[in-house]
């Protein structure tokens, strides 16, 4: 037989409220944290130069990593887009980008250049008409930054 001889009574607090409310903090940043990698297909071989150099991104810099694959379709959350499908994303971030900038009070004139940096990751073997075609609708969305992504040769 168990039991206390004076009587006290043991207050354990309990612990699964508790316990509860941390997993679901824990789902929710993991949710909704952005993993950088994430924007990087693994199918893109990109070309290799001798001066590419790592491009350190501004803690506040938007940017929007385009993924171009070997027959110049566009890589995007996964899915091959084919250049009109291409095109209509491109104008859908561009209407993010406007509708973004005026939720923080930074409204841009439909004229005005946009501050994203349009991050392009092409294949070796991208046709550069292909290629070209993606920038100008960039360029007439209103998107005027760009980067070109590169290996560095391991020669030299």
């Amino acid at each position: 037989m168990s039991g206390s001889v004076g009587g006290e009574v043991k207050a354990e607090p309990n612990l699964t409220p508790l316990l509860d409310v941390v997993f679901q903090l824990i789902t929710f940043f993991m949710l909704v944290i952005n993993f950088s990698q994430d924007n990087y297909d693994q199918r893109v071989v990109l070309p290799v130069t001798g001066s590419a150099r790592p491009v350190e991104p501004k803690p506040d810099e938007d940017r929007l990593v385009l993924n171009i694959d070997k027959d110049g379709k566009l890589l995007f959350n996964g899915a091959e887009l084919t250049t009109e499908q291409a095109i209509q994303e491109i104008q859908t971030q561009a209407r993010l980008v406007r509708i973004n900038l005026e939720f923080a009070r930074k409204a841009v004139k439909p004229g005005d250049p946009l501050p994203t940096v349009i991050v392009i990751r092409a294949d070796r073997k991208t046709p550069f008409s292909q290629f070209f075609r993606l920038v100008g609708a960039c360029q007439a969305q209103g998107f005027q930054k760009f980067a070109l992504k590169a290996m560095k040769s391991d020669e030299g």
